[in-house]
Formats: structure tokens, sequence, C-alpha cells
């Protein structure tokens, strides 16, 4: 099993103020920890999109990029590419220019996001939600299979006998699909032959089951093999030396982050009992010593029939540096190894 970290790059604040500064350092204190990875052995690192003022990833390419050129082995990928309000194009042009900085290390996770702020942004109707992310995928995989394109659609000008440049390195350029909780996001992913990135944020990790089974008996009546049809999981979670440590260390910045996010989609309100429900045997939350992590993921894989990859999700906890660094070498030295012991 592949592990590794997904980061929004979360803007650290000083005095209640973001500033320049502090976006630059923190900026700079992700290039280290992605540089890190790399260097503990993990297998991915991801970078998210969004277009709020907390986190600094609106071009999550230039931050993949800056990475590229400090790692050697590392998977570099989005985590998740707002495929609903880009241009495929210029989406995949940015991958494929990725793919070549990095030789041949560039993924992309697409989704339809789990915020809606690009929308208004860009330009977009939220009411066309779901037809503009259907259309656009399918674009973007015409022009990852061909050289040459020919497409007409509803949201964007046609393309008619048009060279699309640069090629990736690799052939194909991996896309995930990026799903929540709709079955027919996971009946698509299926339908196309792509692996899937499950995201699981609260709940227990075990329910998506079925949603899992819906994705492979689609792929496979598809015809598409069982080695292309792969599911990750993209799960809260950070790793101390301690469950002590780590729930002590986590727990109030996840609070604070919760309440406040909570606020904006009208979630139940954040309380120790219901995050200790979500760290428990199978609660969605990977918060725990190294032993207990691990223990956890593979009980994930074997409820979800078999994983291929699990990323962390970190940094929406108000961790430091230090304490982001440390988690991170803990998950390459020690709960890496323990999941895929022979």
């Amino acid at each position: 099993m592949e592990i590794g970290v997904d980061s929004f790059a979360a803007a650290n604040a000083s005095n209640g103020k973001d500033t320049a500064k502090n976006n630059r350092q923190s900026i700079a204190e992700l290039l280290d920890r992605m540089e890190y990875a790399d260097k503990v052995g993990l297998d991915v690192f991801g970078v998210g999109e969004h277009h709020r003022k907390e986190f600094l990833d609106s071009a999550p390419t230039i931050i993949l990029a800056a990475a590229a050129a400090r790692t050697k082995r590392i998977k570099l990928t989005s985590a998740v590419t707002v495929l609903s309000a880009a241009d495929p194009v210029r989406v995949f042009q940015n991958f494929a220019t990725l793919d070549l900085v990095s030789n041949g290390r560039a993924e992309m996770v697409v989704g339809r996001g789990s915020f809606i702020e690009s929308f208004p942004l860009f330009g977009y109707n939220l009411e066309d939600y779901d037809e503009l992310f259907a259309e656009k995928l399918g674009l973007l995989l015409n022009i990852r299979d061909n050289e040459m394109v020919n497409w007409s659609g509803k949201f964007r000008a046609p393309l008619k006998d048009q060279a699309i440049y640069p090629r990736p390195l690799q052939t194909p350029l991996p896309i995930w699909l990026g799903v929540g909780g709709t079955p027919e996001s996971f009946i698509r992913a299926g339908k196309l032959g792509l692996p899937l990135m499950v995201a699981v944020i609260g709940g227990e990790t075990r329910q998506f089951r079925p949603l899992v089974d819906l994705y492979r008996k689609a792929g496979k009546a598809a015809g598409h093999s069982d080695e292309k049809l792969k599911v990750g999981l993209h799960s809260l979670g950070y790793v101390a030396e301690t469950t002590e440590k780590a729930v002590a260390d986590y727990y109030p910045g996840y609070a604070e982050t919760f309440t406040r996010i909570g606020k904006e989609r009208g979630w139940q309100p954040v309380t120790p009992l219901r995050f200790e429900s979500q760290r428990g045997a199978y609660g969605a939350y990977l918060v725990g010593s190294p032993e207990e992590v691990a223990e956890k993921i593979l009980r994930h894989s074997e409820s979800l029939g078999g994983i291929s990859r699990l990323t962390f999700q970190m940094d929406n906890a108000g961790l430091t540096h230090q304490q982001l660094l440390h988690s991170i070498e803990l998950i390459g030295t020690r709960v890496a190894p323990l999941v895929n012991k022979k």
C-alpha cells in the first residue's frame, strides 16, 4: 500500500493577522515537509486547491513544481484539482509540464471540490455543478489519450484538429477521481476505469464499502481490469509517539477548525466525545500512536475490500511545523513499515 500526505497549504497567522511574510514562511515550511516526506520514504504528497484566505493552495501545480526540484522519488499529486471550475486544456498542460519537471512523478486527483468559492470566482453557475464536471472530465481524458483533439461540448468552445502540448513523460498521465459520498460518482469512476480516491472526513470508513463495491462492479462491467480499479483513502490524521500525545496535539486545533467550518455547513458542534467516536476503532480519523494508526489503516483496508493508497490530511489542526515534520517521520519510518510488512 502506498502511504502519503495531503496538504491544503494552511496559512499560519501571527497575532491573528495573515501577512505576506507569514505566507512566505508557510510555503517555505510546506516545501520543507514535502522534501522531508521524500527523505523518510513516503510514496506520495498531494496539494489541494482552495480559493480561501486560510489556505495558500490556489495554484497547486506551482507548489508541486517547486517540490519537484527538491525531491527525488516521491509522487507529486493534486488533492484535488477542482476540475468543474478549470479549463481542462490548461489543467493538462500544467500537469504534463510538472511530469516533465519531476521526471515522471506527476499525478492528479480531479474532483468537484468540497467548497464552492471557485464557481463565482471563475464565472460558473453552481446549478451546473455535476454537468460541468462530467463534460470537463471527458475533455481532460480525451486530451490525455490523444495528442490531436476533436471535441465539442456545452460549456467551452470546440476543439477541431487541435494539438495539445506538452505531452507528459508518463503514458498515460495518472488521473484519479476524487469522490465524496454519492453513488453516481463511484459508478462514473468505475465505468471510466479511473483509480478512485475516497475522501472520508467523518463517520465510519466501513460505511463506504457498498459504494466501493458499486465502483468495482461498474468497472468490471465496463471491461476494466482489477489493476486499473485501484481504491485510495484520504483521511484526517496525525501520528505522535503515544496516543495521548497525538490527541493532545491534534484536538485543540481540530476543534477550532471544524467549529469554524461547521458553522458554514451546519454541522453538529465539535465535542471531545464526538472526536473520540471518530478516533475509535471504526471511525474515520487516524489519530494515535504509530502502532494504533497502522492497525487502523489495515482495518480500513479490509473493510473496503483492499486499498492501494492512504493519504493523511494533517494541516487542518493548527499543528506546528515541527510537529508535522515529526509526524511525517513517524508515518514514513514506523507506520508504513507496519502496514506493508511481509
